[in-house]
């Protein structure tokens, strides 16, 4: 959702579509015009850099339409992570307003650490949690929704309380998410 969010307030690119794939990590499907694409995929290399996490961020100019079925996948449930392993965004609105909110991440190692987290996170500030995420390999990501102090509080209260139990892989704040991050989240 980082990566994404930096993709979409860099260039004017639409999300297609998000694939799990067995890293753990996510493909994400962006459209738009070549030179926009180009600047979202330099955007997703230097925040996955600044976050010391790999990415591959590949442009396709103008891809066939023969392609579509090769890269376009049918949504699908994985029973392993309890979750979709691909999903199609509800289509966004352009011009739409930008949320007034931010949501944050916790992601971890083990259920313990991640459970610890997510319970000081919520004693600390005024946040509400969207969801609970099963990525496999043990790792688990906990969304909190509130306002931008109240959720970078609880982030940060949350990180802090990890060590010791599990191992931290992720926490991050997205102030005022963008488009494709919105509609990824729960309903």
């Amino acid at each position: 959702m980082v990566v994404l969010d930096a993709m979409e307030k860099a260039a004017r690119v639409r999300l297609l579509q998000t694939e799990l794939n067995d890293s753990p990590g996510v493909c994400l499907k962006l459209h738009g015009p070549v030179a926009d694409v180009e600047a979202a995929a330099r955007a997703a290399q230097d925040i996955a850099k600044a976050m010391h996490v790999p990415v591959i961020a590949h442009v396709i100019p103008a891809p066939s339409p023969l392609s579509r079925a090769a890269y376009q996948a049918a949504p699908d449930y994985n029973p392993l992570i309890e979750q979709p392993s691909v999903q199609n965004p509800e289509r966004q609105m352009d011009n739409q307003p930008q949320a007034s909110f931010a949501v944050g991440l916790i992601e971890t190692q083990g259920f313990t650490a991640v459970f610890e987290a997510i319970d000081t996170a919520l004693k600390t500030a005024a946040v509400e949690v969207l969801a609970r995420e099963k990525l496999g390999g043990g790792y688990i990501t906990v969304l909190i929704k509130g306002d931008v102090a109240a959720v970078r509080a609880a982030i940060d209260a949350g990180k802090a309380k990890v060590e010791g139990l599990g191992r931290l892989i992720a926490a991050h704040v997205i102030p005022s998410p963008s488009q494709g991050v919105l509609s990824l989240l729960p309903k």
